[in-house]
């Protein structure tokens, strides 16, 4: 397979071979659960004894963590987005923590006769955790087999890869998050709550407040890119529903020793502040999430509704992108938009919001895990990618 295989005559030639879907991974069954959250916690000398513990969460859910079924969703509707445009494509999954792990996906690659792939993490905002550590796990997995050249930029001596920007403020992105909180308005209704009256509270996975001084590097720290995505999905909504829509921004899934601060506040202890003021009605909107993984079907829909139930509330969970409509189009449009930059071409990159679009070659420094320390390990797809 050549460079010049990926699209219709009619289109220009894709520089790319093949589409990598980036994802964490997860368990598939009970006895998965201490592995992979042994290659999650790699480094951090947690016992397994501890893991266990954490593995809880899982254990509830049958072992099985909801992300792997959702990707291969994810990976089929790119693949048909793909074909409804004539675009020839393959599309390879592969994940950091679980199979199939990173080498798994670069061996795939290789066996297609891939030389240039475009990577798209399922992660739609800048930090360390969602856009970095994918970089540092493609140099560090390649550096691994021995295809990584540090002599130049650190690139890969077999597959090379470019990767899509953080999204999040792209408008497919926005539009199926918008859409989906539109269904948790309705839904409430049905549940006999007072769409007039609730509460939207978006949330996202904490990180470490070190983490997030960091992701300044980024163009807007994480909690940032949020709050501008926030502002513009309740505007909508409230322009669809005929009436204002007050949101705020929550978090959860922090884990670490209770000493190292994270960005709060936990949803659970924000509903509880609300419910004191006297509110009765609130959605929930996943929008740090791309679909309903663990941190979702748990912390959302096991832990945050309990207590919102507790609590006497009336409270519904919107649903996330998912493989709704207007997100996978949009991801197809972005990796398009990469291939013409990659081309040399001028590209007008749209974004909703306030803010501009993020940098699809990451810069120096950008987005480590502390603030001004670097991190000693190679990261792919950006200006500093040799440690």
């Amino acid at each position: 397979m050549g460079p010049m295989s990926g699209t219709s005559p009619a289109s220009p030639a894709l520089p790319y071979d093949a589409l990598l879907l980036y994802s964490f991974g997860g368990p598939n069954e009970p006895a998965d659960v201490v592995p992979f959250l042994r290659n999650v916690t790699a480094g951090k000398g947690i016992p397994d004894s501890r893991l266990e513990e954490v593995g809880e969460h899982y254990y509830g859910f049958g072992g099985k963590s909801p992300i792997n079924e959702q990707n291969l969703a994810l990976k089929a509707a790119l693949e048909a987005e793909l074909a409804r445009r004539g675009i020839d494509l393959p599309v390879v999954w592969g994940n950091r923590n679980w199979a199939p792990y990173t080498a798994d996906a670069i061996a795939e690659l290789e066996a297609l006769g891939a030389q240039r792939a475009v990577a798209l993490v399922t992660s739609a905002y800048s930090s360390y955790s969602g856009c970095r550590q994918y970089r540092e796990d493609l140099a560090v997995v390649l550096d691994g087999m021995g295809k990584l050249d540090r002599s130049g930029a650190g690139a890969s001596t077999t597959v090379q890869f470019d990767k899509i920007r953080s999204y999040f403020n792209h408008p497919g992105f926005v539009q199926a998050n918008t859409d989906a909180v539109l269904e948790g308005f309705e839904a409430l209704a049905a549940k006999g709550g007072d769409p007039t009256k609730a509460r939207l509270v978006f949330v996202t996975h904490s990180i470490p407040d070190t983490m997030e001084a960091a992701s300044r590097v980024a163009q807007a720290t994480y909690s940032a890119q949020h709050l501008d995505v926030g502002a513009l999905i309740a505007e909508r909504v409230g322009a669809a529903l005929g009436h204002d829509v007050e949101w705020e921004l929550a978090y959860c899934s922090r884990s670490g020793p209770p000493s190292q601060p994270w960005l709060e506040p936990d949803v659970n202890d924000l509903l509880t502040e609300r419910a004191g003021e006297g509110l009765r009605d609130v959605v929930m909107s996943p929008i740090g999430f791309v679909s309903d993984h663990m941190e979702v079907a748990y912390d959302l829909d096991t832990e945050a509704m309990a207590t919102a139930t507790e609590l006497g509330m009336t409270a519904v969970r919107a649903g996330t992108v998912g493989t709704r409509e207007p997100f996978v189009r949009g991801l197809v449009d972005l990796m398009l938009e990469r291939a013409a930059m990659a081309r040399g071409e001028d590209v007008d990159q749209e974004t909703v919001g306030t803010l501009p679009p993020f940098r699809s070659v990451c810069a120096p420094g950008c987005c480590l895990r502390r603030d001004g320390e670097p991190s000693g390990v190679p990261a792919l797809c950006g200006a500093d990618v040799s440690a």
